[in-house]
């Protein structure tokens, strides 16, 4: 069984409508003992680091978290999920997870294109993703493939070799982040047609360790 962390963030409805349609079952939990004991744990959300913060450390589920990043089971973060396992949101100066180190910083003003035009600022839509190294998640997933992205923040970790995808606009930032057995994304697989329901597919299939075997996109 698949856990989806329930900490009253948006979107949960949606992943685990995703989940079923690719034929494994899962939960929208807040229960500790049902995410410990499930096989792999998901973390998505939309929202702001403030308030899901407190809905974590409210309900203990910042030190569930925790435990499932240390005990070495597949753990996926989806957007604002993925934000929060680093240390510092610049978002309302929040204090976050801590699971890995680095900073969630918001896209500078301006942001400009390559030819000077002014960017939105949230960067909302489609976008690629390059590649710097290998990993199961990637299997069956194009160079070409397009995501789809909602955000005004981006995960800036302090290790490099943890940032194994970036996404370019304006700048160029970690969208795909992976230390051991947490995998985590900054655009919503779960509204990222085909090639975000096979990274998807892929955690589900997981066992959290990085063979390198067969896994080029």
């Amino acid at each position: 069984m698949i856990a989806i962390i329930d900490y009253k963030a948006g979107n949960l409805t949606s992943v685990a409508r995703a989940i079923r349609h690719l034929g494994f079952e899962c939960r929208i939990t807040h229960k500790e003992k049902e995410i410990v004991d499930a096989d792999r744990v998901i973390f998505p959300g939309v929202g702001s680091a403030g308030q899901a913060m407190q809905d974590l450390q409210r309900t203990g589920l910042d030190r569930t978290l925790y435990t499932i990043f240390k005990s070495g089971k597949p753990l996926l973060g989806i957007c604002l999920g993925t934000q929060i396992i680093l240390e510092e949101s610049e978002e309302n100066q929040t204090a976050c997870l801590g699971l890995l180190p680095g900073t969630v910083k918001r896209f500078p003003t301006p942001l400009l294109s390559e030819d000077g035009k002014k960017l939105k600022v949230p960067h909302m839509g489609w976008n690629h993703i390059t590649f710097k190294r290998l990993h199961p998640l990637f299997k069956g997933v194009g160079p070409e493939s397009e995501f789809y992205f909602v955000h005004s923040y981006f995960p800036a970790p302090e290790d490099i070799e943890t940032i194994i995808g970036t996404t370019h606009y304006g700048i160029s930032f970690a969208s795909v982040i992976n230390k051991r057995n947490l995998f985590a994304v900054q655009f919503h697989l779960e509204k990222s047609g085909p090639p975000g329901l096979t990274i998807l597919k892929n955690f589900c299939l997981w066992n959290g360790e990085e063979d390198k075997e067969d896994v080029a996109p």
